[in-house]
């Protein structure tokens, strides 16, 4: 399969409106992008996880690749989502943050996915910071100088 043809797709998959929250807030930060699919769970009692999910996967062609983000880790969400996508260029994110979706939604298509996931988990790690601590530790070696 040539890697160029391949459309490189995205779901966000939350409880709640985090989903489309994150979408908000990455239509602000990059502009829209293409090919990106919300899932937010349990919105009310009419609506199947399943059945929705079943529509997306319905647009995701076989020689597409698709990226899914969670937010939780063994969530119900999550769990969901590995009953019905573990298959051939589906690649499962949980723990999601804004910027890790970002890298992963800017990456260069011509980068092997597992690439482009495995370093923008390594980078957004380095986002989550206390900054309260950050700020004193910077205080102290002021004070010290």
């Amino acid at each position: 399969m040539d890697k160029h043809n391949i459309t490189r797709k995205f779901l966000i998959a939350t409880h709640g409106t985090l989903a489309a929250g994150i979408k908000s807030s990455l239509d602000i930060i990059i502009g829209s992008i293409e090919h990106v699919f919300l899932l937010q769970a349990y919105l009310d009692e009419q609506t199947s996880v399943e059945a929705e999910l079943k529509k997306i996967l319905a647009q995701v062609g076989d020689h597409d690749e698709l990226v899914v983000f969670t937010d939780i880790l063994g969530g119900s969400i999550t769990n969901q989502i590995l009953q019905h996508c573990l298959r051939p260029n589906v690649y499962i994110v949980s723990g999601v943050n804004l910027p890790l979706v970002i890298e992963v939604m800017l990456a260069d298509s011509t980068t092997p996915i597992e690439e482009v996931i495995s370093t923008a988990i390594e980078n957004a790690k380095e986002q989550m910071v206390f900054v309260n601590n950050l700020l004193n530790r910077q205080n102290e070696e002021t004070a010290n100088d």
